[in-house]
């Protein structure tokens, strides 16, 4: 006679799928969870920055009247290819020629063009010669709000290239353009610096190199388990449209081409650590390329001008001369 099956037997595997459903639905709730919590982007210009412009601005240890600038042209210009994204600008043409080499420059998370770092190192630039760009990534400063969350350079790294469109399209367009980049920035113009070779160069301050170490360092840094990195990701490519995984700085490097690259970072930066400097550098060397990194003794997130301005301005100057041509 065949034995008859026990009512918990023939209940277990609905019971191990309600199990698997609940552990998954409890996984991607908490994805999505933290997701919500870290990719937020804040418009304007929080903070001290939102009073500083070309003209005026300030930087704690540091005399920044010799950096000022003139009074901007203000403009604006769509990203690439989403004529919907209308990214606001700040031109400082060359004082010394109208076709002058031009450098964009980006700002990091929750910044915008008015950050002090941006300013400092566009007047650098400026008094060198240079003709510069600052610019306001989406959903940061004037720029359109999308949908008030960054996606890591994935579609940021478009807005550098609607910069470089409009520079390109400029009655007297510049000779060569170059992109210098901090934090988020940084590695926004390092993709875009990989997806466009007429970017003859790039500067690359504070930046992270692989998109998924930085994600899941970024979770461990706010407390979160690491693990929940891939249903970030993939929440964040089904229900907001953002592919995280997209793009990285680190792939892109593998484009330069033997174009030049600077590489510069905090030895104490507790944003985004300092082994994305040599995590960067060591793929470049993997591709034939060349690159010394300037690390920073003693300076944290973004910090290396601040703490030495003098030779951040001599060794930027000297970076985009060597790359761009001197103005």
């Amino acid at each position: 006679m065949r034995p008859t099956r026990s009512r918990l037997g023939r209940w277990a595997p609905r019971l191990l799928a309600i199990a698997v459903a609940a552990a998954t639905l409890g996984y991607l709730g908490a994805s999505w969870y933290v997701y919500d919590q870290l990719s937020h982007a804040e418009a304007g210009c929080p903070g001290e920055n939102a009073i500083h412009d070309p003209t005026s601005f300030n930087v704690d240890g540091v005399d920044t009247t010799p950096y000022h600038m003139p009074p901007p042209e203000t403009v604006t210009f769509p990203s690439r290819a989403e004529a919907d994204i209308a990214i606001a600008a700040w031109w400082e043409p060359s004082l010394v020629r109208p076709n002058a080499p031009a450098i964009i420059l980006v700002h990091g998370l929750n910044g915008c063009r008015r950050n002090s770092e941006n300013l400092l190192a566009a007047g650098m630039l400026h008094r060198a010669g240079f003709s510069v760009l600052l610019i306001d990534l989406r959903d940061h400063g004037d720029s359109t709000v999308e949908d008030g969350r960054y996606a890591g350079g994935t579609d940021e790294h478009r807005d550098v290239l609607g910069a470089y469109d409009w520079l390109r399209t400029r009655p007297e367009p510049p000779e060569r353009v170059g992109v210098l980049g901090f934090s988020l920035g940084a590695a926004t113009a390092m993709i875009a610096f990989g997806e466009e070779p007429g970017l003859a160069a790039v500067w690359e301050d504070s930046g992270f190199a692989d998109i998924d170490q930085a994600i899941r360092d970024e979770l461990a840094r706010n407390g979160y388990p690491t693990y929940l990195a891939p249903g970030g990701i993939l929440l964040g490519r089904i229900v907001v449209g953002d592919d995280l995984a997209a793009f990285s700085p680190l792939r892109a490097v593998a484009k330069a081409d033997g174009r030049p690259v600077f590489i510069t970072h905090g030895s104490r930066d507790e944003r985004l650590s300092v082994r994305y400097a040599f995590e960067l550098a060591a793929e470049i060397w993997l591709t034939g390329g060349d690159v010394d990194p300037w690390i920073v003794a003693g300076a944290g997130h973004t910090a290396a001008a601040d703490l030495l301005p003098d030779e951040y301005d001599r060794r930027l100057v000297a970076f985009f001369i060597m790359a761009l041509g001197r103005p």
